[in-house]
């Protein structure tokens, strides 16, 4: 199979596997579930991804394709990183806040063994954060921003940002978001970090 087929055919799959957990909750999906709701063979299944822990991190990591490259877009923008920041902020925290993030969260909060943790600090943050990084420090380079005083600038920007947010979406306590509430998160979230970064 062509890479081009084989990768749609992985996010048909994915998509599967995202209604199961949603329905019966990690535990409760196996890997036959999912080939037999996908209409795929549980040796493809396996072949592709390994076992159910590299399923998930198969979904977390095509969960942050557009982010990602989002992000590496921003970082060609050399002129201006934080005109790039603000076009990447708002796409940031609807993957955050969106519903396949808000089950792989949930799935991995419900899992002892902290593995689905991993995983999901594997192919998100680990593979997310280190872009932002180095935007936000290219516009420290730049002079738009300087360090805070105290810790990093990426996880200042990250609790400006989401804050308590995807914790009280994945707890059910707070409904999914419009685009206008994300739009309006995100600008706040940039113009407290001018203000608090201030060159």
């Amino acid at each position: 199979m062509k890479a081009d087929k084989r990768d749609a055919r992985m996010r048909e799959i994915e998509a599967v596997a995202y209604e199961l957990i949603a329905q019966n909750g990690l535990e409760g999906t196996s890997m036959l579930a999912v080939a037999k709701a996908a209409k795929a063979s549980n040796e493809t299944l396996y072949r592709w991804y390994g076992d159910k822990k590299g399923l998930f991190l198969s979904m977390v990591r095509a969960n942050t394709v557009e982010v990602r490259a989002r992000l590496e877009a921003a970082l060609k923008m050399a002129d201006d990183p934080m005109a790039g920041l603000r076009q990447v902020a708002p796409v940031l925290l609807e993957m955050l806040l969106g519903d396949r993030a808000i089950a792989l969260n949930r799935a991995a909060a419900s899992d002892p063994s902290g593995q689905l943790g991993q995983a999901l600090a594997t192919g998100g943050r680990e593979e997310v954060f280190p872009l932002l990084q180095q935007l936000l420090s290219a516009a420290i380079r730049q002079g738009a921003l300087h360090q805070p005083r105290v810790g990093e600038i990426g996880t200042l920007f990250m609790h400006l940002l989401v804050g308590d947010l995807q914790v009280r979406r994945v707890i059910g306590t707070l409904p999914a978001p419009s685009a206008e509430t994300v739009a309006r998160q995100a600008t706040c979230a940039m113009d407290q970090l001018e203000m608090l970064c201030a060159p």
